[in-house]
């Protein structure tokens, strides 16, 4: 196919051995929340095997505990949990038998969500729930035990391997590291000692399944941890492994506690792949990579420059069930890529919810959200090309629905053409160049620079006519709104109006977080550009100190202004963003002295600035530039229009609820109502 010759690399067999994969490609590990919910074997069973059917080479499921006190959740310890597994490892078989399926075997340790949870020392981790009972030497050989018997069980219910993960916080890697292991026993203490836990329980693993099954272990190759692990405790702790007879070695980055993003947008492309190059080079065995890989250009320049052998992906086989195999056609172009948002993913999963994904609602439904051909075209006309108005667009097309979609500006994407403007966003334009080849290959009829009136629509005789006008930035009522050093959110981020030294932004929402973050901002955007990322985020990836960030200082480009972000609520400023990415923006604004202030009541502007009352006290904040990032009103004006008319017509986006600017719900909604059309 035509994907081979373009990617040699990533689509050359690789010998394991015993066996044998059929490609590079691996669909890392994600806990979807599927394994504790009702029926959820049978919906992963098809989640996976749409993943195999789509090309990968080998897939890892997410974490499934090797006993209770593992995770409080889905755990892998009996025969009749095998038999469940089984569900999953037939179906993947039956579409593609070479295809290899991997459990992974996660024991969160201090992170588990169970009052019965276990750690090398009783020191509860900083996003942990509980304090961690400290193993004595009966519950490590439980321990022990319990991984080589979850391993057995793992064969049993026809997995071709396991992953042991000895990474993230979990409990394996706090016994790695001298802040979560202050035992004085043989487990603690140097070293040499507290390697000895991980050690064993691969090679009990490895002593219960004999050498015709694949054990993977990941390791924490650079863990972003103050004090954490050095590079030649890395590089020892992998060639210990390979002796104890590990099949692959995957590198993993970070500890969910690290204060160094890994997995958001902000992120460059193949950010840590270097760093299990340079572990490649220790050890015999092949090594995986991973993290923030999401085209297959990138995934071939990894294996072409020899940082890995296999390349990880998890979020963008949520993204695109499909995109090993139009690589291999030579349709990347289609792909659907992941953007790094982790809005339906990993935000979800740390909020104890089903995974999906944001850009693909399909995600861990496959059971449920389809998209099959209809039975009764209609003549569908769609106003407004946002997220919402282009996922609807391309699937009621695709299932054979003629359509027209009808678009004021000139171009496609709507909040997505702001979006992408903020530095570590630029991702977001891959979502619209998505979204502009489905409208070609479905045969949507788009119409830009056409401003539609209800009348226009009634007299072309639509079956159905869908608003996806989306939204109106809300302009509050205040004195001095109209001073012309107020401007909205649109033409700050635009630039078709100038910003001054001093700003106030109205509001602390996500558009007030991504607005300070543009006009804060000064060089390259850290996303495009591995070195500026390093550096605003203290990493050293040359010296690789402990943890890779010991002792080195962030260096943040600060622009030449005094901002101050204001909200009217008085809980903590930027606490409604997402769980997963959040924290990065927060403190990011704080190095570039960005300040925070809730709690505030705006009485007036004028030229002496902003007016306003904080804790019930008058204050005037001396600003040139006051930005308005107030929420957003449903822009509905021809929607209510239509409602005297005989036209059946559906209201989706955030032309029905604005809130807050939520692609997430907006592209759920847009696909739920196609695909019922």
């Amino acid at each position: 196919m035509m994907g081979e010759g373009r990617y040699p690399h990533i689509f050359s067999p690789l010998d394991l051995g015993h066996t044998t994969l059929k490609n590079r490609i691996l669909m890392g590990s994600m806990h979807t929340g599927l394994e504790e919910a009702p029926g959820g074997f049978e919906r992963m069973a098809e989640y996976f095997s749409e993943r195999a059917r789509g090309g990968v080479g080998m897939i890892i499921t997410g974490g499934i505990a090797p006993n209770p006190e593992g995770s409080g959740g889905a755990k892998l310890q009996t025969a009749e949990e095998a038999a469940q597994h089984r569900i999953i490892t037939e179906a993947v078989h039956a579409v593609v038998p070479e295809v290899k399926i991997c459990m992974q075997i996660l024991h969160t340790g201090p992170l588990a969500w169970t009052e019965n949870l276990v750690a090398p020392s009783p020191i509860r981790s900083r996003i942990g729930f509980f304090t961690p009972k400290e193993l004595d030497e009966e519950g490590i050989e439980k321990q022990f035990a319990d991984f080589a018997n979850s391993t057995v069980r793992a064969r049993e219910a026809g997995y071709d391997g396991v992953e042991i993960i000895g990474s993230a916080g979990y409990l394996l890697s706090c016994f790695l590291v001298e802040k979560t292991n202050q035992r004085t026993d043989r487990w603690g203490g140097s070293y040499e000692n507290r390697m000895r836990f991980p050690i064993e329980v691969v090679r009990r693993c490895r002593e219960a399944v004999g050498l015709d099954f694949l054990i993977i272990f990941r390791i924490a190759a650079m863990d972003m941890l103050q004090g954490g692990m050095s590079w030649e405790e890395v590089v020892t702790l992998a060639k210990r492994m390979e002796e104890v007879g590990v099949s692959i070695i995957s590198s993993h980055f970070t500890w969910h506690e690290s204060a160094v993003p890994t997995i958001a947008t902000m992120v460059p492309r193949a950010a840590f792949a270097s760093v299990t190059g340079r572990l490649r080079k220790e050890v015999n065995v092949p090594c995986i990579t991973s993290n923030r890989i999401n085209m297959p250009d990138v995934a071939e320049k990894v294996v072409a420059e020899g940082h890995a052998d296999i390349v990880s992906m998890a979020r963008p086989m949520l993204a695109d069930a499909e995109f090993v195999q139009k690589t291999l056609e030579g349709r990347e172009d289609e792909i659907n890529t992941c953007i790094g948002c982790n809005q339906a993913c990993l935000d979800h999963t740390f909020a104890a919810q089903e995974v999906s994904c944001l850009v693909n609602p399909r995600a861990c439904h496959e059971t449920e959200l389809n998209y099959e051909p209809t039975d009764n075209p209609k003549r569908i006309a769609v106003v407004g090309a946002g997220p919402a108005g282009l996922a609807y667009s391309t699937i009621a097309a695709e299932r054979g629905h003629k359509v027209t979609l009808y678009e004021a500006a000139e171009e496609i994407g709507g909040q997505f053409n702001l979006a992408k403007r903020i530095p570590g966003k630029e991702e977001f334009a891959e979502t619209l160049r998505y979204f502009g080849r489905m409208i070609e290959v479905t045969g949507v009829d788009l119409q830009l620079n056409t401003r539609v009136t209800g009348e226009m629509l009634k007299n072309e005789g639509y079956d159905e006519i869908v608003v996806a006008t989306g939204i109106t930035p809300r302009r509050p009522v205040i004195e001095g709104i109209d001073h012309p050093k107020v401007i909205s959110y649109v033409d700050a981020i635009t630039g078709a109006k100038p910003v001054g030294k001093k700003v106030a932004i109205m509001g602390a929402g996500g558009i007030g977080f991504d607005v300070a973050e543009l006009i804060s901002h000064a060089g390259p955007s850290g996303a495009l550009d591995i070195d500026t990322f390093a550096r605003e985020w203290g990493i050293d990836f040359k010296n690789h100190p402990r943890g890779g960030v010991t002792g080195v200082q962030p260096q943040v480009a600060k622009a030449d202004r005094e901002i101050t972000m204001l909200q009217r609520k008085t809980t903590p400023v930027g606490r409604g963003l997402g769980r997963t990415t959040g924290w990065t923006h927060r403190l990011t604004l704080r190095r570039r002295d960005v300040k925070m202030v809730n709690g505030v009541e705006y009485r007036k502007i004028d030229d002496q600035g902003l007016h306003m009352n904080i804790g019930g006290w008058p204050d005037i904040l001396d600003v040139d530039t006051v930005i308005v990032c107030a929420g957003q009103e449903p822009f509905r004006d021809l929607y209510d229009k239509l409602q005297d008319s005989d036209a059946n017509v559906t209201l989706i986006g955030g032309a029905y609820e604005a809130s807050e600017l939520d692609a997430k719900r907006a592209i759920n909604q847009a696909a739920h109502s196609a695909a019922a059309v």
